[in-house]
């Protein structure tokens, strides 16, 4: 009776041992996608950060296209306002559709192209989107890294015991796969 009293306490011990690794791996995980999500934001933050001095660079030459300086306005506006990763994400995406309009428009103006000042803030712009795209794949590398430790057997009695649910991945948003059509005739 005595040696299936400590099997029992050491079958415990294990169990509670196990539980509190995962509770912390989860905990990890779990930190490790908002972690991932704010150098996505950093890098939104960078662009939101050169496109005023982009479109004010650039206004002075295309007067007659107002509109998409309004677009990029708004989206930068919604994109503030936003609360939750999902919501940013789809902002982020609408300043993306009005500033793929605005680089069309400034393909078509060779008195931007001769502007140094234009050419720097594009350039700058290009590895800005370059970071992000590279930020959010590393986003969505760690959130199928929680998703799978929170949905596989037997992590998933803790995690759904402990309140932690699947995490949504940066998708783009419907219509981001066609480019930007710009007709300025």
């Amino acid at each position: 009776m005595n040696k299936t009293l400590w099997v029992v306490i050491g079958v415990l011990v294990l169990l509670v041992l196990w539980g509190f690794s995962s509770y912390n791996s989860l905990i990890s995980l779990n930190e490790s996608v908002d972690a991932q999500w704010a150098k996505v934001e950093t890098q939104y933050q960078r662009r939101f950060d050169l496109i005023p001095n982009l479109v004010n660079s650039v206004k002075g030459i295309l007067t007659q296209e107002q509109k998409i300086f309004g677009d990029i306005a708004d989206a930068r506006t919604r994109y503030s306002g936003a609360t939750t990763a999902n919501d940013k994400a789809v902002a982020a995406s609408q300043v993306e559709g009005a500033l793929g309009r605005l680089l069309v428009i400034m393909e078509n103006y060779p008195q931007l192209q001769s502007s140094n000042n234009v050419r720097d803030l594009m350039t700058q712009l290009e590895g800005t989107e370059n970071r992000i795209s590279v930020e959010r794949t590393r986003f969505n590398d760690m959130v199928r890294d929680y998703n799978v430790t929170v949905k596989k057997f037997p992590k998933n009695m803790i995690a759904n015991m402990l309140g932690f649910g699947e995490r949504a991945y940066f998708e783009a948003v419907t219509g981001a796969e066609t480019a930007p059509t710009v007709n300025l005739e």
